[in-house]
């Protein structure tokens, strides 16, 4: 997003009510971030080929995020001509500093 960037006024969105007083704009709409998922998870897709995947997620953060983008690979996966195999793993990191 460039610095000069303005967003999109609040009231394009249903905005749950704690969070009206708090927020001023969008900058990035949720269904943009899933077609950016969706394209990742093609792209990882594509740049893979056949090989044996390991997706490996940061907790707690990127929880959310990770899931999303393994749902769109799984279903990439199952609609394709061959099966990738998909190893999942976690880890948990002290510190992000």
């Amino acid at each position: 997003i460039r610095d000069e960037e303005n967003g999109y006024k609040k009231n394009l969105f249903c905005i749950p009510k704690h969070y009206e007083e708090d927020l001023e704009r969008v900058f990035i709409p949720h269904g943009l971030i899933l077609d950016r998922t969706e394209r990742l998870a093609r792209d990882i897709m594509q740049d893979m080929g056949s090989h044996h995947i390991v997706a490996l997620c940061v907790l707690k953060g990127g929880y959310k995020f990770f899931a999303d983008l393994l749902d769109h690979i799984k279903a990439l996966n199952q609609n394709g001509d061959k099966s990738v195999p998909i190893t999942v793993d976690f880890v948990r990191i002290k510190s992000y500093c």
